[in-house]
């Protein structure tokens, strides 16, 4: 996002900051937590992501002038202007004082751990809910996704392929680095590559070969306008006989000190086609060309590849990955824990109705990854005995960056060290007491039956 982005939130965020305003609350303070409910794709695990993007929204954060006459321009239903002249001045000195604490990117969580801390009045907290929100969610969805993908294919390369089918630029630029967090080795996303340091891939399209009289045709005419190792697509008319025709071109280039670096497979029966290739190709001599593979794969599709015995080396994945396919959202939510006056005591808050599913988490809490794998919900007010990991890391301390920001390849290590290990979430004994407790209370009920 460049420029000013204070407007990237729902419209009740500002009439409820009014509000407090209004009530001469401005400066009361809360704890606020991004969680999610159930973890994505029917799993036990997920993969965050999107801190990085984060940070940059909360340290760019600014009610620009523009903003502010779009904003006093708005009627209510009365239709007198909906914002207060001394609330949209309020508005333009506003600096964001909060404290942050969050996941790095590319550790593995599992629900209903929070990825994020936020601490500050409660009109700067509520007037990022909305960002952090799209943010996180999209991002941890995304890498997720990859990070099952890549687990399908049993240590293949994958690369993403997915811009074209993104929801928009902003969906198609963030799932790539999300991507390539989660463990693909490559976007064919130029804008992603050139922002994020992704190495690029890509071969060519059918229409390059439909753009010449025959197949044979194409695939020379591609191979003397490229300078380096060639793959073709072999599939635009018959794919075996595509196969035979970059046999014949590999030989010419192979004469020439060049190398048919691979074929791409994109309809039909991908683990009949592929073993047929590759008896093709080894019987050739072309041992070291890699097959790789396209149309609308996911995980489960390439699990069932495999398990038929497709010979495919790369794949190449698009819609499926950048859409979340199977789960169009992550589902988390931003949950008010705690409020305080400034410098007083924090006093819990829960949200009690909805059932055992719906009801919140209360006070200022901590992840701690013990050994063995396991990770405990805790309340930083009553830590437990055990030693660990703490895995929300301050972020923002009074408004100002403290954790340094980290390159995609920093969070996309820490996701491949940590992949196949889904951690076994509880809540500390006594917190998980205490929020019964405060959740009995709230309902009406007694807190001991």
């Amino acid at each position: 996002m460049t420029g000013s982005s204070a407007l990237l939130t729902d419209l009740y965020q500002l009439t409820m900051a009014q509000g407090w305003w209004r009530s001469g609350l401005a400066r009361r303070e809360g704890a606020y937590h991004l969680y999610f409910r159930e973890n994505p794709f029917g799993g036990s695990w997920a993969l965050a992501c999107g801190l990085e993007s984060a940070a940059a929204f909360i340290e760019g954060f600014r009610f620009a002038e523009g903003d502010l006459s779009y904003l006093a321009g708005l009627p209510g239903s009365d239709g007198q202007p909906l914002f207060e002249p001394g609330f949209l001045a309020f508005l333009r000195a506003l600096r964001l004082s909060v404290d942050v604490d969050a996941m790095r990117e590319g550790t593995l969580l599992s629900a209903p751990e929070p990825l994020l801390m936020v601490r500050g009045t409660l009109i700067e907290c509520q007037l990022l809910e909305t960002a952090l929100l799209n943010l996180l969610n999209f991002q941890t969805l995304i890498a997720t996704k990859a990070a099952r993908i890549v687990l399908a294919a049993r240590g293949a390369p994958v690369l993403e392929f997915g811009l074209r089918r993104a929801q928009g630029p902003d969906g198609g630029v963030s799932a790539s680095r999300a991507a390539y967090v989660g463990g693909c080795a490559a976007t064919s996303n130029l804008l992603a590559g050139k922002r994020f340091g992704i190495p690029v891939r890509g071969t060519h399209a059918h229409s390059w070969v439909m753009s010449f009289e025959d197949e044979l045709e194409a695939f020379e005419a591609n191979a003397h306008a490229s300078s380096g190792d060639c793959v073709f697509l072999v599939d635009t008319y018959d794919t075996l006989e595509g196969v035979r025709r970059a046999v014949e071109v590999g030989r010419r280039l192979r004469s020439a000190g060049r190398r048919l670096a691979g074929i791409r497979l994109d309809s039909g029966d991908l683990a009949e086609l592929s073993r047929e290739a590759r008896r093709i190709l080894d019987e050739a001599g072309f041992e070291d060309a890699l097959i790789s593979a396209t149309d609308d794969l996911d995980e489960h599709r390439i699990a069932e590849l495999l398990e038929r015995g497709a010979r495919i080396d790369v794949w190449g994945v698009g819609t499926r990955l950048v859409t979340g396919h199977g789960q169009p959202a992550l589902g988390g939510v931003f949950k008010l824990s705690a409020l305080r006056e400034p410098g007083g005591p924090w006093r819990d808050v829960v949200k009690a109705a909805g059932g055992g599913r719906k009801a919140s988490y209360p006070g200022l809490l901590q992840v701690r990854r013990l050994a063995g794998g396991n990770d405990v919900i805790y309340d930083l007010r009553r830590p437990p005995d055990e030693p660990g990991e703490d895995l929300l890391v301050p972020v923002f301390r009074g408004g100002r960056r403290v954790l340094p920001a980290e390159s995609v390849e920093e969070a996309r290590a820490r996701a491949r060290a940590q992949r196949g290990s889904p951690p076994r979430v509880s809540l500390e004994p006594g917190y998980a007491e205490r929020r019964e407790a405060l959740l009995e209370s709230k309902r009406g009920a007694p807190a001991n039956r």
